[in-house]
C-alpha cells in the first residue's frame, strides 16, 4: 500500500500541547524581566492618551491571600486591555506600611517596652520585609507594573507628603480638636477607624435599672395628677452596666406615650407600648395609672442609683420602641448620641464624666468599682444595683456587638480629647465637606452601579473622622498646641511645611526628635509638641497627594485624577471613603472618576473562606499546581459584582477551559507551517467565501470583546472567546477546513485561502486573550509566522480583521443557517454512529429534503457542500420527495436521509468516492487526490 502522508500538508508547530504552566511561567518572567517590558510599554506610551488606575495599597503584613490574587489580577486586565486599546497606562503598584498590625507584630516579636525609636526602626524593617514577600507573590500572578519603583507610604517623600495634605486641610478649615466618642480598644490602646470595627456576637448582662425620682410633685405635674402618693422611679434598660457609673442623663422621645404604672409599692415610668412586656419580665403587676407624652418629661430630675446626682430627662427622637423601656440612659462619654444629646442640653466638656481609662480600667477615684476592668466589673454593679434596691431586672442576651478587626475583642465607644475632620464644619471658602463629598459621588461612575447608593449612604450618616490615634508606628500630627488656650500656633501651616521638609530627609523620626525651639526659639516654652499620629487610613487616603502628584505623578492631561480605583466592597468604609474625603477636602472633588468594587472569595457552598474549615485557597499552591493563568482564567470568568466562588473543582473546571482555548490556539499555528504572510498572505477579494466569512466573524467578535473590556465585564470577554473557540471555531469552521488544508496543494489559493484566515484569527485571538491568559499569550505570540515584536504587549488590537460586505451573496445571514443545517447533520450522523450504522462521518452520503429556501441556499455551494457537512457526498431534494425512512432535523423544514457509502474509501483524504482507482498509477486513491497530487489542483471556490 502506498504512503502518501509525505503528500499531505499535516499540521507541524513547537508550540507544545501540554502547557506546563507551573515551570514555564517562571520563564516568561524572566524574559520580561530581561527585556524590561515595563519600561519598553512606557515608551511606546509616549504620547498616547493617559488611563491611570491607581493602586489601593495593600498591607505589608502577611502572605497575600486569594482576595489579594482576585484584586491584583483584575487590575493588571485593565491595565493590560487599556495598553491593547491604545492607551498609556501604567501601573504603579503600592503598600501602606503604617499602623498598629505592624506595631503589634513588632511588640509581640520584642516585646513591648521598647523604646519609641527602636520601635520605628524595627517596624519600618519588618515592613520592608513584607513587601519583598508580597511583591515576589504579585509578580508570580503576571502583574505587569513598576516594581523596581512601588510606592510605600513609609518612603520619606510619601511621609513628608502626608503631612503636606495635611497641612492642606488645616489651611482651609477642616481640622479641629475636640472630645467625641471614639471606637476604642483597649488592646490597641488608640481610637479606631470605623473600617476597623466589625460585629460578632457577644453575651452581655442586660438591666432595668430604676432612678428614683427626684421631684415628686414636677412628676404628679407632668401626669397631670396633683400627687404621686407613693415613691417612684423611671426605668431604663441597658447591655452596658459598666456605662452606669458614668449616667448623667436619661432620654425619652418627645412624641411617645408614657405611663405611670402602679406597682403596689412603687410607681413606674415606663413607655406605654412597653408596660405589659415590661411587668412580665420584671415579674409584677401593674395598673396604669396616667399617661403623658415625653416632651412633658423635659428637664424632669431623678436620682443617680448609686451615687448622690441627679440625672435629668433630655428628650432624644433616637429612642426607640424595639426593646427596653422606652428611656434611655445616657452616658455622654460612651455613646455618640448621649454625647450629642448632653452638649445640645447645654453640658461642657469639663461636665462629661469619663472614668473608665485607655486600658478599660476604672480610674481609681470611682466609689464601689475604682481600678476594676470595665468587663469585671459588669457583675459587681449589678449585685450593687440589687443592693440598693434599683435592680428590677437581671439577664445574660447574645447580640450582636462591635469588635476591633485585629484582636477580635470587644470595642466601646470612650469620649477622648482626639483631632477631627469635620464633616460638616464650614470651612473658609465653600462646601461643607459633607457636601463636597456627596456631590462628588455624583460625579463618580461606580461599576456595579450599586455602590453609589451605598457610598452615599456612609457618607450621609457618618460622623466627623477622628484622624488622630496614640501609636508610635505612624506618619506624626505635627501640631503645637499653646499651654494655656489649647489653640493651634498661628504660624500651623508653615511650621507643618518646615516638619515636611525634615521628615522629607530622615523620615517620621525627624518630628519625634525635634526639639521644639528648633522651629519656635523663644516661643517654645509656651507651646505643647504633641505626640500622636495619624490614622492609617488617612495614609492611604491621601495617596492622590503625595503618590500622584508627589513620588509618581501621573502626568494625566486632566490634571492629578485618576481614572480608576479598583478594590474590594469593603473599601466603600475604607480607602474609597478617605480617599473622597480627602480630596474633597483639599481639591473640591474625589481623586478618581470611577470606582469598581469586586465582591470578596467564598467557596462552592458560599462559605467564608477560614483555616478551620479548611476551604482556604492559596494563590502559591494554585501557581504552583496550576499555574498563574488558570488562576487569571478563573477570576475574568467570574461575576466579581458579588462573592466570587473558588474551589479546587472550580479552578479544574477552569484548568478544562483553558485546554480548549490552548488547543484552538495550537490548531492555528500547526496548519500556519510553512506560511509566510509578507507572501502567501491573500486579500480578502481573493479568499474563499467561508475564510472570509471566519475572519468576518473574528472582526465582529472582537468589536464585542473591545466594548467588554472598556465596560470592565471580564467575563463576557471571556465567555465570548471560550465560545468561538469551542463553536464557530472547534464546533464549525475547524472541523470543515481540515480536508481542505490537508489534502490541497501547498501553495494553492484553496490553502492560503485557508491560511489567510487563520493567521488573522490568530493575530486576534493571542491579543484577545493577552490580558487574561498573560503568559500564555506571550508563549503563542513567539510561535506565530512573520516578523514580530518582543511582545504582545508591544502592539494593540489586531487591525487585519475584515467585514464581509453588505451584499455579500454568501454573507452572514447565509452561514448563520448553514451552522443550523451542519448542527442538525451532526446529530444525526452521530444517531448512525451511535447505532453502528456508520462509522466515522466520511463514511456517511447524505440527502437534505429541505423546503425551497433553504435549498436555494444550500445549493449555492455546489458540491462544495459535501466538505461544508464533512460526508462523502451531499445530495439536495425538495421536502416533498422525503421518503418514509427520512428522518426529521431540529431544524424546521428539513428532513435527512444518512446512508452507509458503498463507494470505495480513499487513502488519502478518506472520502468514499466513486472514482476511487480510476487513475491506474494511484489505484488506492479518488481522482480529486491525483489532480492535487499531480495535476493543477482543485479549484474550491466556498469552502
Amino acid at each position: 500500500m502506498t504512503d502518501y502522508k509525505a503528500t499531505l500538508n499535516l499540521p507541524e508547530t513547537a508550540f507544545p500541547m501540554k502547557a506546563g504552566l507551573p515551570q514555564r511561567e517562571p520563564e516568561m518572567l524572566q524574559r520580561w524581566s530581561s527585556i524590561d517590558l515595563y519600561r519598553k510599554l512606557r515608551q511606546i506610551g509616549e504620547g498616547r492618551p493617559k488611563f491611570v488606575l491607581h493602586d489601593g495599597p495593600p498591607y505589608a503584613n502577611g502572605n497575600i491571600h486569594i482576595g489579594h490574587a482576585v484584586n491584583k489580577i483584575l487590575k493588571d486586565i485593565i491595565v493590560r486591555s487599556k495598553t491593547l486599546a491604545g492607551y498609556d497606562a501604567p501601573y504603579v503598584p503600592g503598600w501602606d506600611c503604617h499602623g498598629l498590625p505592624i506595631e503589634h507584630k513588632v511588640e509581640t516579636t520584642h516585646g513591648k517596652h521598647l523604646p519609641a525609636d527602636k520601635t520605628r526602626e524595627l517596624c519600618r524593617a519588618y515592613a520592608a520585609e513584607q513587601i519583598e514577600g508580597q511583591k515576589a507573590d504579585f509578580i508570580r500572578l503576571g502583574v505587569l507594573g513598576d516594581w523596581d519603583n512601588p510606592y510605600k507610604t513609609m518612603d520619606f517623600a510619601n511621609e513628608a507628603g502626608e503631612i503636606r495634605a495635611l497641612a492642606e486641610m488645616v489651611k482651609q478649615g477642616f481640622v479641629f480638636k475636640g472630645l467625641k466618642p471614639v471606637n476604642w480598644c483597649f488592646d490597641c490602646g488608640s481610637a479606631l477607624a470605623e473600617a476597623e470595627v466589625e460585629y460578632q456576637d457577644k453575651k452581655s448582662d442586660a438591666i432595668d435599672v430604676a432612678f428614683p425620682s427626684a421631684d415628686d410633685k414636677a412628676l404628679a405635674e407632668a401626669f397631670g395628677l396633683e400627687s404621686l402618693g407613693k415613691p417612684a422611679c423611671i426605668v431604663i434598660w441597658t447591655t452596658t452596666p459598666w456605662t452606669i457609673p458614668a449616667n448623667q442623663a436619661l432620654n425619652a422621645h418627645p412624641e411617645f406615650d408614657y405611663a405611670l404604672v402602679d406597682v403596689g409599692d412603687k410607681l413606674l415610668v415606663l413607655a406605654a407600648e412597653l408596660v405589659e412586656a415590661s411587668l412580665k419580665r420584671y415579674g409584677l403587676e401593674g395598673q396604669v395609672v396616667a399617661t403623658t407624652k415625653g416632651e412633658r418629661l423635659e428637664n424632669l430630675n431623678f436620682r443617680h442609683p448609686l451615687y448622690e446626682r441627679l440625672s435629668p430627662v433630655y428628650l432624644a427622637e433616637y429612642v426607640a420602641l424595639d426593646a427596653g423601656t422606652g428611656i434611655v440612659h445616657s452616658a455622654p462619654a460612651y455613646g455618640e448620641d448621649d454625647f450629642v444629646t448632653c452638649k445640645r442640653y447645654g453640658m461642657h466638656n469639663d461636665d462629661i464624666l469619663n472614668p473608665v481609662q485607655s486600658n478599660g480600667v476604672y480610674v481609681d477615684s470611682l466609689p464601689f468599682f475604682g481600678g476594676q476592668f470595665i468587663w469585671k466589673a459588669n457583675p459587681q454593679i449589678v449585685e450593687k444595683l440589687a443592693e440598693v434596691g434599683c435592680l428590677l431586672k437581671h439577664e445574660s442576651i447574645s447580640h450582636s456587638y462591635m469588635h476591633c478587626w485585629r484582636h477580635k475583642t470587644p470595642l466601646i465607644y470612650r469620649a477622648t480629647a482626639q483631632w477631627f475632620v469635620g464633616m460638616d464644619k464650614q470651612p473658609n471658602q465653600g462646601d461643607t465637606l459633607r457636601q463636597r463629598a456627596l456631590a462628588g459621588i455624583e460625579q463618580t461612575e461606580f461599576v456595579p452601579a450599586w455602590g453609589q447608593a451605598r457610598l452615599q449612604g456612609m457618607i450621609a450618616g457618618r460622623p466627623d473622622w477622628c484622624i488622630s490615634r496614640q501609636r508610635n508606628w505612624g506618619v506624626p500630627i505635627p501640631f503645637f498646641l499653646h499651654k494655656a488656650s489649647g489653640e493651634l500656633h498661628p504660624r500651623t501651616p508653615e511650621l507643618m511645611e518646615a516638619v515636611a521638609q525634615r521628615v522629607e530627609k530622615e523620615g517620621i523620626e525627624a518630628w519625634f526628635k525635634l526639639d521644639a525651639a528648633e522651629l519656635l526659639g523663644d516661643e517654645a516654652a509656651q507651646y505643647d509638641k504633641i505626640s500622636d499620629t495619624l490614622d492609617v487610613w488617612f495614609d492611604s487616603g491621601t495617596t492622590h497627594w503625595h503618590v500622584l502628584r508627589g513620588s509618581h505623578p501621573l502626568g494625566h492631561a486632566q490634571g492629578p485624577r485618576a481614572d480608576l480605583y479598583l478594590e474590594g466592597s469593603d473599601q466603600h468604609r475604607g480607602w474609597f471613603h478617605s480617599s473622597l474625603l480627602t480630596g474633597c477636602a483639599i481639591d473640591g472633588h474625589p481623586p478618581y472618576k470611577a470606582l469598581l468594587t469586586h465582591g470578596f472569595t467564598v467557596d462552592e457552598n458560599g462559605r467564608k473562606m477560614s483555616k478551620s474549615l479548611g476551604n482556604v485557597i492559596a494563590p502559591q499552591q494554585v501557581t504552583d499546581s496550576l499555574g498563574a493563568d488558570i488562576l487569571r482564567l478563573w477570576v475574568s470568568a467570574t461575576d466579581y459584582s458579588g462573592e466570587m466562588a473558588v474551589s479546587q473543582q472550580i479552578l479544574q473546571r477552569s484548568a478544562d477551559a483553558y485546554r480548549r482555548i490552548r488547543n484552538t490556539a495550537r490548531f492555528l499555528l500547526a496548519n500556519l507551517n510553512g506560511f509566510d504572510p509578507t507572501k502567501d498572505l491573500l486579500a480578502a477579494g481573493d479568499m474563499l467565501a467561508l475564510d472570509r466569512w471566519a475572519v468576518d466573524r473574528a472582526a465582529l467578535l472582537q468589536s464585542e470583546i473591545e466594548e467588554a473590556y472598556g465596560s470592565y465585564r471580564f467575563w463576557n470577554v471571556y465567555q465570548k472567546v471560550h465560545n468561538f473557540c469551542v463553536q464557530e471555531l472547534g464546533g464549525f469552521y475547524l472541523d470543515i477546513i481540515k480536508d481542505r488544508q490537508y489534502t490541497t496543494a501547498a501553495d494553492s489559493v484553496a490553502r492560503r485561502s485557508c491560511q489567510t484566515a487563520l493567521f488573522h484569527i490568530a493575530e486576534a485571538l493571542v491579543r484577545w486573550i493577552a490580558p487574561i491568559l498573560a503568559f500564555t499569550a506571550e508563549e503563542i505570540w513567539q510561535y506565530l509566522p512573520g516578523e514580530r515584536n518582543e511582545s504582545v504587549m508591544l502592539n494593540t488590537w489586531y487591525q487585519g480583521l475584515g467585514e464581509l460586505p453588505s451584499d455579500a451573496e454568501l454573507g452572514r445571514d447565509f452561514w448563520a443557517r448553514v451552522m443550523e443545517v451542519k448542527a442538525a447533520v451532526n446529530k444525526e450522523l452521530e444517531n448512525q454512529r451511535t447505532a453502528k450504522a456508520i462509522g466515522g462521518n466520511l463514511q456517511a452520503e447524505v440527502t437534505l429534503y429541505a423546503e425551497e429556501s433553504l435549498i436555494t441556499d444550500l445549493a449555492k455551494l455546489g458540491n462544495e457542500l459535501r466538505f461544508v457537512l464533512i460526508t462523502s457526498t451531499a445530495t439536495l431534494a425538495p421536502l416533498a420527495d422525503a421518503p418514509a425512512n427520512a428522518v426529521d432535523s431540529e431544524l424546521a423544514g428539513l428532513k435527512l436521509l444518512v446512508r452507509k457509502s458503498e463507494q470505495a474509501k480513499c487513502g488519502r483524504c478518506w472520502h468514499h468516492r466513486e472514482d476511487v482507482g480510476i487513475n491506474p498509477a494511484h489505484p488506492e486513491i479518488c481522482g480529486r487526490c491525483v489532480e492535487n497530487i499531480e495535476g493543477q489542483g482543485e479549484v474550491r471556490h466556498y469552502a
